[in-house]
């Protein structure tokens, strides 16, 4: 299936460019969760994440036409338009009460306190130093992808990485039981 797919992506998107719905729900419905999960790290809410992913596809679908080459740059560019769509809605949105993310848990079997320290430390990092570690741990992009997303080249995006995971560490303490 994702042979196939990647074999279509250029036809998808010269189809999609010329203003196709079906071609450009085939190209971006694979980004929806990663973009989904980006939005509900960055903005701490539900609706608010789906708000700005529907945004962001709007925008995407509108300037499709300026995304160069054969479609795989598709993935980091969408994900940047989500990064910048979460960006504004936190500035428009100054006034509201900042909100836990009910994002579906993973069936890690850790323990709560464990995910809300961890959630804890990631809310106290700044936007700039969280964005890069959630696209490159949490969604798992590689670092040429994180540098597309960031518009920094890899050597930068594989800094911001580095430091965003150093602070992270820092505010994560290990707690001793006795």
């Amino acid at each position: 299936m994702l042979a196939v797919m990647t074999e279509q992506r250029p036809q998808l998107m010269v189809s999609a460019a010329a203003g196709d719905a079906g071609s450009f729900a085939a190209l971006i419905e694979p980004l929806l969760d990663p973009a989904y999960r980006l939005a509900a790290v960055m903005l701490a809410d539900r609706s608010s994440a789906e708000d700005a992913v529907q945004e962001a596809s709007i925008k995407a679908w509108r300037k499709l036409r300026q995304l160069r080459g054969d479609g795989s740059s598709l993935r980091p560019w969408f994900l940047s338009t989500v990064a910048n769509e979460c960006r504004m809605a936190r500035r428009q949105r100054w006034w509201s009460v900042v909100k836990v993310a009910d994002v579906p848990s993973s069936k890690t079997g850790r323990e709560p306190s464990e995910t809300s320290d961890l959630r804890g430390a990631l809310l106290k990092l700044s936007r700039e130093e969280r964005l890069p570690l959630v696209l490159h741990f949490y969604l798992d992009l590689p670092l040429d992808e994180v540098a597309r997303a960031l518009h920094v080249s890899p050597a930068a995006a594989k800094s911001r990485i580095y430091r965003a995971a150093k602070r992270l560490r820092s505010d994560l303490t290990l707690e001793e039981v006795f």
